[in-house]
C-alpha cells in the first residue's frame, strides 16, 4: 500500500486514540489528577494503543492470504475471531504497560509499579484490552461478512431510500463449470469455486474493486466512476492481475483439482440504482441497465469465445494502459435489449501487468 494510504488511516486511528485517552482521564480519574500534563499523557497513552490495535488487525489482514491466514479461515468464525482478540489483547497489555513506564515512570523511580498495581490496575487492563479486542473483531468479522457497505449502510441509513450510483459493473464467472462437475464431482467442483474466491480477492481488492456478490460460479464486482481516468482504468487491471495471479497458482490447482480454473467476464458502467431492502434479512439491492448489460456481456463471451468483453462506454471513463490491447469495437445486440451496445475485446500484451 503506498505511504499516503498508510498515513491516512494511521493519522484517525492515533487521532482518535487520543481523544479517547483524554476522554478516559476526564471521567474517570480523579479531580486532583486532571492537569494538562496528565492529559497529554493520557492522550499518548489511548493513541499508542490505539495504534498497536490498528497494526495487528492490519497484519491479520495483510497475512490473510498466507499460510497463517488460510489456517485461521479455515476455523469455526468464533475461533477465529477469539485468536485474533487474544493476539490482540497481548500486544495492547504489552504497549500499554510499555507506555504506562514511559509516560508515568517519574524519573524511571517507578513508584507507582508494585505487587498491589499488579493485583488491581492489570488486570483491568487486560479484561479491558480483551473486550476491546473481541468487540472490534466481530465488527471486523461482520463487515466482512456483509460486506462494509451494508454494514456502514445500517448503521448510517444511507440506502434506505433509493440511490442512484455512478458504477463500473464487472460480471466474472468460471468457464464449463457443468463440465467441470461432471468430471470432479459437486463437491470438489465446490472446493474448486471456494479456493478460486479465496485466490482472486486479493488482486480485486488491491486495485479498488468491492465485491457486491458471489452467486454460483460467478463473482460480481463493482468501482465507483471518478473523474481520473487512469483510476477507473484499475477495473481492467484487476481482470489480468486475476489472470496471472491464477497463471501463477496453475501447478497447485492441478495438483489439487486437476485443472486450472478457466472464466471470463463483462465490463460495463453506466448508473446504477442502490437500495437497503429485506426485514430480517437484509442485503443492498443493484437495479438498472447496466447490471443487466455487465451481466450479457459476460454471457455474450461463450459465443465469441473471449476472456474479456468491455462496453464502449466503459472505455469513455478509462485511460487505457500501454499494455493493453483493444479491438475495433462492433455493434451487438443483447439479449433483453433493443438497441444495440457497442463492445470491444480486450488482451493483455506484456507478461506483467504493472
Amino acid at each position: 500500500m503506498p505511504l499516503k494510504q498508510r498515513f491516512g488511516p494511521a493519522s484517525v486511528i492515533l487521532g482518535v486514540g487520543f481523544i479517547v485517552g483524554v476522554g478516559l482521564r476526564l471521567f474517570v480519574d480523579d479531580a486532583a489528577e486532571r492537569e494538562l500534563a496528565n492529559y497529554v499523557r493520557s492522550g499518548l497513552h489511548g493513541s499508542g494503543i490505539a495504534f498497536a490495535a490498528w497494526f495487528v488487525q492490519g497484519s491479520f489482514a495483510a497475512r490473510a492470504h498466507s499460510s497463517v491466514g488460510a489456517a485461521l479461515r479455515r476455523m469455526p468464525l468464533l475461533a477465529e475471531v477469539l485468536v485474533r482478540s487474544l493476539v490482540m489483547t497481548v500486544v495492547i497489555v504489552i504497549v500499554g504497560l510499555a507506555l504506562q513506564i514511559a509516560l508515568y515512570a517519574e524519573s524511571l523511580q517507578l513508584h507507582w509499579l508494585t505487587v498491589h498495581w499488579f493485583k488491581t490496575s492489570l488486570p483491568w487492563i487486560v479484561v479491558v484490552g480483551l473486550t476491546m479486542s473481541v468487540m472490534v473483531g466481530v465488527v471486523i468479522e461482520t463487515a466482512r461478512l456483509i460486506g462494509g457497505p451494508l454494514l456502514a449502510s445500517i448503521v448510517l441509513g444511507t440506502y434506505q431510500r433509493p440511490v442512484r450510483e455512478q458504477l463500473i459493473v464487472m460480471f466474472l464467472d468460471l468457464a464449463d463449470s457443468t463440465s467441470l462437475a461432471e468430471k470432479l464431482g459437486e463437491l470438489r467442483v465446490h472446493d474448486l469455486i471456494t479456493r478460486f474466491f479465496f485466490d482472486i480477492d486479493e488482486p480485486i481488492h488491491d486495485h479498488g474493486g468491492s465485491v457486491l456478490a458471489y452467486v454460483g460460479d460467478e463473482v460480481i464486482v463493482t468501482w465507483a466512476i471518478t473523474d481520473d481516468p487512469a483510476r477507473n482504468a484499475r477495473s481492467l487491471a484487476c481482470f489480468f492481475a486475476i489472470d496471472n495471479k491464477i497463471a501463477s497458482l496453475s501447478a497447485e490447482y492441478k495438483e489439487a483439482f486437476e485443472t486450472v480454473p478457466r472464466f471470463r467476464a463483462g465490463l460495463h458502467s453506466g448508473p446504477v440504482i442502490v437500495s437497503e431492502c429485506g426485514g430480517f434479512k437484509r442485503q443492498l439491492a443493484y437495479f438498472g441497465d447496466t447490471m443487466n448489460v455487465s451481466a450479457r456481456l459476460c454471457e455474450y463471451c461463450k459465443v465469441c469465445g473471449c476472456s474479456l468483453i468491455v462496453s464502449g462506454e466503459l472505455l469513455s471513463h478509462v485511460t487505457i494502459p500501454q499494455n493493453l490491447q483493444i479491438s475495433v469495437g462492433q455493434s451487438i445486440a443483447l439479449r433483453g435489449r433493443n438497441s444495440l451496445l457497442e463492445v470491444h475485446e480486450a488482451h493483455q500484451i506484456a507478461d506483467n501487468w504493472i
